[in-house]
C-alpha cells in the first residue's frame, strides 16, 4: 500500500515536467522567431529618457536642432605653423570620406555656401545696408566723414577699392557692412578649412556626420575605425588631435556597461556557487538553481521581445540583479528540502507554495509599479523581471517534483542560519537593550532624513571619463563655445514679424552677455537686417544718391563729365527700391547650418526660428530675463530639453513615492485579510522601517535622491515583503526559513549591491539604494518571529 502513493506521485511529476518541456520549448521557439522577424538590442541611452509634450513648433525646432548635432564629430587638428593644420585637415576630409566603410555621411569643414554668390547677393542689396555708424553719420547728415573715408581707400596704396566698385558703390559703405556681418566670430576659412588661430598656434576644424547612431555599438566601431586609420595619417610632432562628440561618450557608456554586464553578473554566480556549496556541502543544487535561473531569463528575454520588439541595453543590466530574486525560489525549496528530509520534493514545494505565491504576487507588483514610469528602458526593466520570476516560479512548480527528488546530506548550515534568530530572541528579552536600540534607530532617521536632498538632474546620472571631458572642453576653445543645448526659440505669423522680433530681441542677448549671463549667441538677425530697417537704411542712402550724389562724385575725383555715371547709381539705386533681403533668399544659398536655423510654417500657420546660445554661465538669470521679455506681434521662450526632462523627472519622482505609499497601502490589506492585524501590521513593518532606514542612510552618506533610487525603494518594499511573508509563514511551514532568507539576501545583495560599484550614477544609486535597502529587511525580517511564536 505505500509504494501506490510513490508510483502516483513519479506519474504526475512526469507530466509536470513534460508540460514544462513543451511551455519552455514553445517559448524558446517563439524567441528564435522574434529574433528573426527583427527584435534587437537597443544601445541608444536617450531611448529610455521620458518623452515630452511639446507644441508642433517646439517639437519641431528640438528635432531640428539635435538632428544637427546628432552624430556629429567635431575634430580640431592643432599646429603651430597653419598651412600644416590646414594641410592635415584635407588629409584628414579625404580619409574620412574614403572610408571603405562609409562610417560618416558627411564630412565638412568650412560652410558649404557659395562665398561668392552669398557675397554677390549682398552687394545686390547693398542699398539695404547700413552700419550702426553709417546710419548716425546719414541720419546727422555728416557725409564729410565719409567721404574723407572713401577717399582716403580710393588713394591708399593699400587700399581695396577700383574703379569698378567706385562705379557702383561710390562710398565704399558695402565693405564695412561685409566687415560688420563677419565680426561675431572668431574663426576663418582659407582653401575650405575652418580655422582658428590664437597664441601662436593654429586649429583646422574638420566636422563629420556618422552614418549611423553614435550609439550603435556597431556602427561605434566603425566610426572610431574609420578615425583612427584617419588619425594615423595626419599624425606628426607638430600635430595635436583633439575629439569631441557623442561618438565618445556613448563608446565609453557601451564600454563601461558591457563590462559591468560581466562583472555584476558573473560575480552574482561566482557568489550563488560559494552560498549553494557552503549551505549544502554538494553541488547538485546549483544544477537546478541555474535551471530556474535559466528558464526565468528566457521568459524574461521573450516577454520583453514580444511587448517592446527590442531590449534595451539598461534592461540587461539590470537584468543581471534577476539572478539575486529567481535564486531564492531555489534556496527556500532546499532549505525547505533540508529542514524536512522525510518529505519528497512535491510535499516540500507544497509547503513553501502559499509564502512563494504571495512572495511572487508582490515582488511582481513591486516591479509592476517601476513599470509606471515614462522611461521605456525601466518599463522594459518591469516587464523583464516580473515575467522572468514567473518563469522561475513556474519551473519550480513544474521542473523540480521530477528533477529535485534526490535526498540531500545533513549540513550545519541549518544551525549556523539559526544563531541570528537566537541573538534577536536575547535582545528582545532585554527591555534596556530595546529602548536603547530604539532610540539609536530614531536619532539616525531623524538626523538622515534631516539631511536628505534630492537632485533630478539627468546630466548627474551619466558621467563620462574625465578625459573625455577635458579633451571636450579643449576643442570647445577652439570653437569659440561651441554651442550649448539650450537655445531660444521666436515663433511668429509670417516671415516679416519674426525677422523683425529677432533683431527686437538682440538687445536683450546683448545685455546678457554684458552681464556674464552667457558668452555668445548667434540669431539669423545678425545677417539680416529686419525689414524696416532695411527701408530705413534705404531711404537714408537718398540722402546719397538723390540730393548729394553730384557733390560726392566731385570730392571723390571722379570724371563724370557726361553724367552716366551720376544716372547709372541713380537708376540702380531706384530699382532697388522693392528688392529686400529675405531669410528665404539667405538660406537658399546652400548653408545647411543656416538652414537649420529656420522652421518652416506649421499647421496653425507660424513660423519660428533658433537662437544658438555658447557659453551659458547663469541659466536661470538667462531663462528668467528671456521669460520677461516681451516681442511684438511674437514669442520667444528659452528651450532647455534637458532641463524639461529633469523637472519631469522630479515629477515622477514624486509619483514613484506615492506609488510606493499605494503599494504599501494595498499590501496592508491583502495581508490584514489573510492574517491577523498584528501580523500583518509587523509583515509591512519591516519593509516601511527598511525604507526609512535607507532613506535616513541616504541622507547621512550625502547621495542626493533621484528617481532611479525612488524606483529602487519599491524594489525594497517587495523583497523586504517577501523576507516577512516566509517568516509569517514559518509558524505553519519550514524551520529553516532562516537559512533561506539568509542565503536569499546574500545572493540578492550580490547582485544589487554590485551595482553600487557602476560607474554610471543611474545604475549606482539603484544599486546602493538596494544595498541598503535589503540588508536592513534581511536585519529586521527575523524580528518577526518574536510576533509568530507567540501565536503557535
Amino acid at each position: 500500500m505505500s509504494v501506490k502513493p510513490v508510483k502516483t506521485h513519479l506519474f504526475t511529476a512526469k507530466w509536470r515536467f513534460a508540460i514544462w518541456c513543451l511551455l519552455f520549448s514553445s517559448v524558446v521557439v517563439y524567441g528564435v522567431n522574434l529574433w528573426q522577424s527583427g527584435a534587437k538590442v537597443q544601445s541608444d541611452i536617450l531611448a529610455m529618457l521620458p518623452h515630452l509634450q511639446q507644441d508642433e513648433l517646439t517639437h519641431n525646432a528640438l528635432q531640428q536642432v539635435e538632428n544637427r548635432l546628432a552624430n556629429q564629430v567635431y575634430i580640431a587638428i592643432v599646429s603651430s605653423q597653419k598651412q600644416t593644420a590646414i594641410n592635415a585637415a584635407k588629409t584628414l576630409i579625404h580619409q574620412l570620406k574614403h572610408d571603405p566603410q562609409q562610417a560618416f555621411s558627411q564630412v565638412t569643414s568650412a560652410s558649404d555656401s557659395d562665398i561668392n554668390a552669398l557675397g554677390k547677393w549682398y552687394f545686390d542689396h547693398r542699398f539695404k545696408l547700413l552700419t550702426a555708424d553709417q546710419q548716425h553719420a546719414l541720419t546727422t547728415r555728416q557725409l564729410d566723414g565719409l567721404i574723407a573715408k572713401a577717399q582716403q581707400q580710393l588713394y591708399s596704396a593699400f587700399g581695396f577699392a577700383n574703379s569698378q566698385l567706385i562705379s557702383q558703390d561710390p562710398l565704399l559703405l558695402f565693405s564695412d557692412n561685409m566687415l560688420a556681418l563677419t565680426a561675431s566670430s572668431s574663426l576663418s576659412q582659407e582653401q575650405g578649412i575652418l580655422f582658428n588661430q590664437q597664441a601662436n598656434q593654429t586649429a583646422a576644424i574638420v566636422i563629420a556626420k556618422g552614418a549611423q547612431s553614435a550609439f550603435n555599438p556597431n556602427a561605434q566601431q566603425q566610426q572610431l575605425a574609420a578615425l583612427n586609420h584617419a588619425f594615423a595619417a595626419v599624425a606628426g610632432a607638430d600635430v595635436q588631435i583633439l575629439k569631441a562628440g557623442a561618438l565618445f561618450h556613448a563608446q565609453a557608456a557601451t564600454a563601461s556597461a558591457k563590462q559591468e554586464i560581466t562583472f555584476i553578473g558573473g560575480l552574482s554566480l561566482i557568489g550563488v556557487v560559494i552560498l549553494v556549496w557552503l549551505g549544502f556541502r554538494t553541488l547538485m543544487p546549483l544544477h537546478l538553481a541555474l535551471l530556474t535561473l535559466s528558464s526565468g531569463l528566457v521568459f524574461a528575454l521573450v516577454t520583453t521581445l514580444s511587448l517592446f520588439n527590442e531590449l534595451h541595453l539598461l534592461t540587461l543590466v539590470f537584468g543581471t540583479s534577476l539572478i539575486g530574486i529567481a535564486i531564492d525560489y531555489s534556496f527556500h525549496f532546499y532549505c525547505e528540502k533540508l529542514s524536512q528530509p522525510q518529505q519528497n520534493a512535491q510535499q516540500v514545494i507544497d509547503n513553501i507554495l502559499p509564502a512563494m505565491t504571495l512572495a511572487l504576487a508582490t515582488s511582481s507588483l513591486a516591479f509592476i509599479g517601476i513599470g509606471f514610469t515614462p522611461f521605456p528602458g525601466m518599463q522594459q526593466v518591469a516587464v523583464f523581471c516580473a515575467s522572468g520570476l514567473f518563469g522561475a516560479y513556474i519551473t519550480l512548480v513544474l521542473a523540480f517534483p521530477l528533477l529535485a527528488n534526490k535526498p540531500l546530506k545533513p549540513s550545519n548550515a541549518l544551525n549556523w542560519a539559526q544563531y541570528y534568530l537566537h541573538l534577536v530572541i536575547k535582545i528582545s528579552a532585554k527591555p534596556v537593550i530595546n529602548r536603547v536600540v530604539f532610540c539609536i534607530i530614531g536619532l539616525v532617521c531623524f538626523a538622515g532624513l534631516l539631511q536628505l536632498q534630492h537632485n533630478d538632474d539627468i546630466r548627474y546620472l551619466q558621467q563620462s571619463p574625465q578625459q573625455i571631458t577635458d579633451e571636450e572642453n579643449q576643442l570647445r576653445h577652439w570653437l569659440s563655445g561651441g554651442t550649448d543645448n539650450q537655445f531660444i526659440l521666436v515663433s511668429a505669423e509670417n516671415e516679416t514679424s519674426l525677422l523683425e522680433a529677432l533683431h527686437q530681441l538682440t538687445p536683450t542677448l546683448d545685455l546678457a552677455v554684458n552681464q556674464g549671463e552667457l558668452n555668445h549667441f548667434f540669431s539669423i538677425a545678425t545677417l539680416l537686417p529686419s525689414f524696416s530697417q532695411q527701408q530705413q537704411n534705404y531711404q537714408l542712402q537718398g540722402l546719397i544718391y538723390q540730393q548729394n550724389l553730384p557733390h560726392i562724385i566731385d570730392q571723390l575725383g571722379l570724371n563724370d563729365d557726361t553724367g552716366l555715371l551720376n544716372q547709372s547709381l541713380l537708376t540702380a539705386y531706384l530699382e532697388a527700391q522693392p528688392a529686400n533681403l529675405t531669410p528665404n533668399a539667405l538660406l537658399a544659398f546652400g548653408d545647411s547650418a543656416l538652414k537649420d536655423l529656420w522652421l518652416t510654417p506649421t499647421n496653425k500657420g507660424s513660423v519660428g526660428a533658433i537662437v544658438l546660445l555658447t557659453g551659458i554661465n547663469k541659466l536661470d538669470e538667462l531663462t528668467t530675463r528671456i521669460n520677461h521679455t516681451q516681442l511684438s506681434d511674437a514669442k520667444v521662450k528659452l528651450v532647455d530639453k534637458v532641463g524639461d526632462i529633469s523637472n519631469l523627472m522630479g515629477q515622477y519622482r514624486q509619483f514613484t513615492m506615492l506609488l510606493l505609499l499605494g503599494v504599501l497601502v494595498i499590501a496592508c490589506i491583502i495581508f490584514c485579510i489573510k492574517y491577523p492585524i498584528k501580523l500583518a501590521l509587523a509583515v509591512i513593518g519591516v519593509p516601511t522601517l527598511a525604507i526609512i532606514l535607507t532613506l535616513s542612510s541616504l541622507g547621512l552618506l550625502g547621495s542626493p535622491f533621484s528617481l532611479f533610487h525612488a524606483l529602487a525603494l519599491i524594489l525594497v518594499l517587495g523583497i523586504g515583503i517577501d523576507y516577512s511573508l516566509f517568516f509569517a509563514e514559518a509558524k505553519h511551514t519550514s524551520q529553516g526559513v532562516m537559512m533561506a532568507i539568509f542565503m536569499s539576501a546574500c545572493s540578492t545583495l550580490l547582485a544589487f549591491g554590485l551595482l553600487a560599484f557602476s560607474q554610471t550614477n543611474a545604475i549606482h544609486f539603484f544599486g546602493l539604494t538596494l544595498l541598503l535597502g535589503i540588508g536592513y529587511a534581511f536585519l529586521l525580517a527575523p524580528f518577526m518571529t518574536l510576533i509568530t511564536r507567540k501565536m503557535r
